[in-house]
């Protein structure tokens, strides 16, 4: 990302937190970059006011969606208000999230639909119950004159 997509992109999370922090009383001092090798957060609020976002994915460094940018800005905000991970942060975050999401600034992109499964055959049905054969009863070997060497079809 060059330097002046980034300024344009660091630009329009500040008018957009302009806006929510108004909205909600809330004090920020500036929204910057993070620095490019962040790697373990998609963004930090100081207690200054100051709120950094990571620009860039982790792993692949692509520019990441401006809906994963606002959604982050949304969080970090809400620690304006809520220093902590509890359930009066999360209430207000999503609160936050909601109103930004109606005045058209988060516009997450709708997951993709996955193809529907191939449509399966239908089972086989199983054959008719055919009634067992009889027994087989084996068979005594044919006389064999004596002496001689008897050869048994036990597979007939």
């Amino acid at each position: 990302m060059d330097r002046k997509t980034r300024r344009e992109l660091v630009e329009r999370l500040n008018r957009d937190a302009t806006l929510i922090a108004a909205r909600f009383s809330l004090r920020y001092r500036a929204v910057e970059a993070d620095r490019a090798n962040a790697t373990s957060r998609y963004g930090i609020c100081y207690s200054d006011g100051t709120i950094r976002i990571r620009l860039r994915h982790a792993t692949t460094g692509r520019p990441l969606k401006y809906s994963s940018l606002v959604n982050t800005l949304c969080h970090e905000l809400a620690h304006l208000r809520y220093f902590n991970h509890g359930p009066r942060f999360k209430d207000f975050y999503l609160r936050i999230l909601a109103y930004a999401r109606a005045a058209g600034i988060y516009q997450p992109s709708r997951p993709r639909r996955a193809a529907s499964p191939p449509a399966l055959a239908p089972r086989a049905q199983p054959a008719p119950a055919q009634p067992a054969p009889p027994p087989r009863t084996p068979t005594a070997p044919p006389p064999t004159p004596s002496g001689g060497a008897v050869q048994l079809d036990l597979f007939a």
